[in-house]
């Protein structure tokens, strides 16, 4: 802003000079009316209808317009635009958006495609129509207060009587001056039953459904409030071992901006795809094929790591309430429509009862007027004024029943029946009418008188009439974080001059280390005992004499660091064994004493604690018996980093020689599969699945009769029809019950799992063949329910012990027909007992109750009073 400190400028000033203009009123005016403009009558959404100014026009214009018939939209748009003053454009526009979301306008021709981001066509070859939902919510000319439209020739509504909390079923969203608003939507079904909650006096919650569908995670969604954060993510499966296919996208996006996030994050080598086909019509289906030995797991991680599969969504719940913006939750918006819904209804009624007993008061005073041939009264008056007198005299005698005092406007009306309608005059019917009207406004009384509950019904009638295919599309679930560091492709290689010290993508002509990625840190051990790590770069020095480098993997206590150092130039040996879980990047840490002079004699990393034999070679010196000797690694306990470590020899060791590899000497891994996130983690979230050696596997059964054996890898993803998800025991066989549909037979199998690598399915592949029942019990019981058949007596239920039943055989027999009875149902009872079972119980209980050791990396970090070797 621009002030002039003077009322005019010097007058021997140049000419040439300009002239400082003050801006302070112009600012002051014109941008406050403009800031105020933008914000009440174009971006954000009035509390009382759920509608903007446009959307609000158009739906009027609609009613206008409105024969039961499709209209061009263009015809709608210049319609529209005798109250809403901007162009056709923006009014098409938002139109598209309304009719896109299915629930105010019956749309007909190219209406767009929100998920494949597919634009409309131009609105002289569209048409539409308002929706039966719209004609029945949102219109009620006789409860609308009216003003006048911008150039003053027409009346438009100042709010639409919206008897639904629409507001939130279409959602919000616009950007105005100095605030925004976001207004997720929500489920039409949920909404009304949320409502109805309300009208109870019960609590309620309601969650976003997205038209897209897709996976969210509402743990942040803070009830819509700024602050909030919804996490919307991509429906991924697998479709082979070389193919995922994405079914439903985040809501915001649509297929083609996802294709071109994926396109962008291969290129960037962040994923690894080999091509993509985006077969989506009226549905999603984006195929995304892999290259050969590319994990489907570890990708589909990538993907919601580093794509558009995975996004998130900050809500504003911004409204105009009395002209001034109100920052209020969806919960708070629900209660308000809720309560202005029973307001309206109100008036509705009100409105009915007075109609009501406006015809019932005419009615009685016709049937007095014909009845008492009171009409007779006037032949003899002359004048009109006589009329009206005669009537009103003739009338007085039976009119204290009635519920108001007879106007002149009444006898009016009385004059103006036709002699035919008299001369055909029934009192009975005359009668029944008034009755029937009774009827009504006592009707009408009652709901008034009850008005909650009836506010109740009407929202249970729209639910009933309006609710079929409106449900939940987007599944809730909490969401893991997905750790970018293990589901990045690496494909930058990485090297080293061990010499010199130097590590990076850059040095070709030096040793190759592994491959890696730009976001990778990578870990360096020196011979003088010194640890750093660091982020990936093209070239980055880190010290001299370089004896280990890796990728680094934060948090990892599986990798276990076995070293022998000597203690200064001439110091005594110490061995140590550490893991290394968490540092400062950049910072140097000694891993010896600290002595000048030290260094490493012995050095190893090992990825699952592995503890090898080393021979121990002394220098003669003196005196000294014993000159050579054996160390195994397993001997020493898993310390911290800045350990001291246990004393090998306080002479000098002229060499160290490898003797034989070890094992690891970790205790297994406890897993646990989180049903709400759908993985396996080893936080002790969920139910525990055992304890995990190098090669065990986890097996699981899906719903559709497929059948594997996977390794229990933290990143792995699982079906949503699983039904058997356990460790596997090799010699533990699979029994199952299953519907054969060419012979429409139940048929028995039991079979071993022969190939752990292999997807195999163990039920035929006819349409009408279904999974029954799975058991991996070692004896189990089934119960067969028979059906009722014509002239048979009821047969009694059958128990059977399917390891009796039928022997093991190999997963492709077609195994024992059951029955050949009709069958009702068939249940899996509480198996029998067997040493088996017993003896995996014991293992389980040992596996529970296998706690120690779980922190030794974090014990001891800095004890130095260590037992010695020798």
């Amino acid at each position: 802003m621009i002030e002039d400190t003077s009322d005019e400028l010097n007058s021997n000033q140049p000419e040439s000079q300009e002239t400082i203009t003050k801006v302070n009123g112009m600012f002051k005016d014109w941008f406050l009316d403009y800031a105020s403009y933008v914000i009440l009558e174009r971006a954000i959404p009035a509390i009382e209808d759920g509608f903007k100014p446009v959307q609000r026009r158009i739906m009027h214009s609609m009613k206008d317009l409105d024969d039961g018939r499709y209209n061009k939209v263009a015809n709608i748009v210049g319609h529209t635009m005798q109250y809403h003053p901007h162009g056709d454009a923006s009014i098409a526009d938002a139109m598209v958006q309304i009719g896109q979301k299915d629930i105010l306008i019956d749309t007909q021709g190219n209406w767009g495609n929100i998920l494949t981001g597919d634009s409309a066509a131009a609105s002289r070859y569209i048409e539409a129509r308002l929706s039966k939902f719209a004609l029945d919510v949102v219109y009620n000319p006789k409860i609308t207060e009216w003003q006048a439209s911008y150039d003053g020739r027409r009346k438009e509504p100042v709010n639409l009587p919206v008897m639904f909390p629409l507001l939130l079923a279409q959602g919000g969203e616009g950007i105005a001056v100095g605030l925004s608003t976001k207004i997720l939507p929500h489920n039409f079904i949920e909404l009304i039953d949320a409502s109805i909650k309300h009208l109870k006096g019960k609590k309620f919650t309601i969650l976003p459904d997205f038209p897209t569908a897709g996976i969210a995670d509402f743990t942040n969604y803070n009830d819509g409030l700024r602050g909030g954060k919804v996490r919307v993510r991509a429906k991924i499966s697998q479709l082979d071992k070389n193919t995922l296919v994405i079914t439903e996208i985040p809501f915001g996006t649509n297929t083609s901006t996802l294709i071109d996030s994926i396109l962008k994050a291969n290129d960037k080598g962040k994923i690894k795809i080999k091509k993509i086909e985006d077969n989506t019509a009226a549905d999603v289906e984006i195929l995304v094929h892999l290259p050969a030995g590319i994990s489907p797991d570890k990708t589909i991680d990538a993907l919601y790591a580093f794509t558009n599969c995975e996004s998130s969504i900050s809500p504003l719940g911004c409204v105009i309430e009395d002209n001034k913006p109100l920052f209020v939750g969806v919960s708070e918006m629900l209660r308000r429509s809720t309560d202005n819904t029973v307001q309206l209804l109100k008036s509705e009624l009100e409105i009915k009862l007075s109609e009501l007993e406006e015809m019932w008061h005419f009615a009685s005073l016709e049937r007095i007027f014909i009845e008492n041939r009171i009409y007779r009264d006037i032949e003899e008056e002359e004048t009109w004024e006589g009329v009206i007198q005669a009537i009103d005299k003739g009338l007085k005698p039976y009119t204290s029943h009635l519920k108001r005092v007879v106007t002149e406007e009444d006898i009016v009306r009385l004059t103006e029946i036709r002699i035919k309608r008299i001369s055909k005059f029934d009192i009975d019917k005359a009668q029944q009418k008034i009755d029937a009207l009774d009827e009504q406004i006592a009707e009408v009384k009652h709901h008034l008188a009850h008005l909650i509950e009836y506010a109740i019904a009407y929202f249970v009638r729209l639910k009933k009439e309006y609710g079929e295919g409106r449900e939940r599309k987007t599944e809730i679930r909490i969401f893991d974080d997905v750790d970018a560091t293990k589901v990045i492709i690496r494909n930058t290689k990485l090297y080293v001059n061990r010499v010199e010290g130097f590590v990076g993508t850059s040095l070709k002509r030096d040793e190759y280390v592994g491959d890696c990625s730009d976001i990778d840190d990578i870990i360096v051990f020196t011979k003088q005992g010194v640890m750093m790590i660091t982020k990936v770069d093209s070239k980055t020095f880190v010290g001299k004499d370089i004896i280990h480098v890796a990728i680094f993997k934060k948090k990892d206590k599986r990798t276990i660091y076995n070293m022998i150092y000597r203690d200064g130039a001439k110091g005594p040996t110490y061995v140590k064994r550490f893991a290394v879980t968490a540092i400062t990047r950049d910072k140097e840490y000694d891993l010896t004493i600290g002595t000048k002079g030290s260094t490493s004699l012995y050095f190893s990393a090992n990825s699952n604690g592995e503890a090898e034999v080393v021979t121990i070679l002394l220098r003669q010196v003196g005196s000294i018996k014993k000159l050579k000797w054996d160390l195994d690694f397993s001997d020493i306990i898993i310390k911290g980093r800045a350990s001291k470590g246990n004393l090998v020899s306080k002479f000098p060791v002229k060499k160290i020689e490898l003797k034989e590899k070890g094992i690891s000497t970790l205790k297994p891994r406890r897993i646990w599969f989180d049903d709400t996130v759908q993985r396996l983690n080893v936080d002790g979230r969920g139910e525990l699945l055992g304890e995990f050696r190098g090669e065990d596997r986890i097996l699981i059964i899906t719903q559709s009769g497929l059948i594997k054996t996977i390794l229990p890898e933290l990143t792995a993803h699982f079906d949503s029809d699983m039904v058997v998800l356990e460790k596997w025991k090799p010699n533990k066989p699979v029994s199952a019950v299953y519907f054969e549909g060419d012979k429409e037979r139940y048929y028995v199998k039991r079979f071993l799992v022969e190939h752990e690598n292999k997807e195999e399915i163990f039920i035929s592949d006819h349409e009408k063949s279904h999974l029954e029942i799975v058991s991996t019990d070692w004896l189990p019981v089934v119960e067969i329910v028979f059906g009722k058949e014509r002239g048979k007596d009821q047969k009694e239920n059958q128990i059977v012990n399917l390891e009796e039943f039928i022997a093991v055989k190999g997963i492709r027999a077609l195994g024992n027909q059951l029955t050949t009875d009709k069958v009702k149902q068939i249940s899996l009872l509480a198996p029998l007992p067997s040493e088996d079972s017993e003896d995996e119980h014991l293992d389980d209980s040992e596996a529970i109750g296998h706690k120690a050791n779980e922190d030794d990396d974090k014990e001891g970090a800095d004890d130095d009073s260590q037992p010695t070797l020798f």
